[in-house]
């Protein structure tokens, strides 16, 4: 299989204002600023080939969100290179563009006064779609997600979980060939949850695209990732496969001790909150 996505030393550092307290202070700060670094992703080296579930497993603030936003062209990195099909993903040029798409879980990509259906047809014109094809692509998929009935409701009268599946939709409506998703599941119930599960891993085989899937529901990556990365402190700690990962972990612990791969990820998510 293809590399379609290489970084090398990626690197992302954010820099911030510390604001001295009191109003005289603050204005000795408009000469004297003092600045704090935090390295949100640090020299990260990685090659992900085509036709894979990659699971990025981190805890809040790991720097996953910050891998996702820079291989999607959202944020520029302070140092290091990445390659997203050939193209460098800041340059945010068309061609680019119409090959990936990144689905915020916390966030709206639709628009939340007119219907779904509305919406995939103003996409279609964005992505200069033809209108009959996309139609019947949204048909395809909402029958998949099992969400037909709610195509011509208002987005804001959705529950969660079928605002989720629309915006699904609409991350899928170009084809794209590699998806980023960041907490898809995030907030879910469980009925909703397992829909999509079933609905990616079946959307997987059909088109075969790359994805990287962030989550803190590890069914997700257990049921789904054919890779497992894990990152701490904005550096990658682990590169493998889910059952290798669960094999090395076992062997770290008493042998008459049973750990499944949940049971893992909790422990390593453990540690890595108190060394925070």
């Amino acid at each position: 299989m293809a590399i379609v996505i290489e970084t090398q030393d990626l690197t992302r550092v954010y820099k911030s204002y510390q604001k001295p307290e009191g109003f005289t202070n603050s204005l000795k700060g408009f000469f004297n600023r003092k600045y704090q670094e935090k390295v949100a992703l640090n020299k990260t080296t990685l090659q992900i080939e085509s036709g894979q579930i990659v699971g990025l497993v981190g805890a809040n603030g790991a720097g996953k969100t910050t891998l996702l936003k820079m291989l999607s062209g959202l944020v520029t990195p302070t140092g290091g290179e990445a390659s997203v099909l050939g193209y460098r993903p800041w340059e945010r040029k068309n061609e680019f563009l119409r090959q990936i798409s990144i689905l915020l879980g916390q966030k709206n990509q639709l628009w939340w006064d007119i219907s779904p259906a509305d919406s995939y047809a103003l996409l279609a014109r964005i992505y200069d779609l033809d209108p009959a094809a996309a139609r019947k692509r949204v048909a395809h998929l909402a029958e998949m997600l099992q969400c037909t009935h709610v195509l011509h409701t208002q987005l804001r009268r959705l529950s969660l979980g079928e605002r989720m599946k629309m915006e699904i939709i609409g991350a899928l409506l170009h084809e794209p060939q590699i998806l980023f998703l960041d907490e898809p599941t995030i907030g879910l119930d469980i009925v909703a949850q397992e829909t999509i599960r079933e609905f990616l891993d079946q959307y997987v085989k059909e088109k075969s695209p790359t994805i990287i899937l962030t989550s803190h529901y590890m069914d997700d990556i257990a049921q789904l990732a054919d890779k497992l990365l894990l990152i701490s402190k904005g550096n990658i700690v682990y590169q493998g496969s889910v059952e290798e990962f669960v094999a090395k972990s076992n062997q770290e612990l008493a042998q008459n001790e049973e750990v499944d791969f949940e049971e893992v990820i909790r422990r390593f998510l453990e540690t890595e909150s108190r060394v925070r």
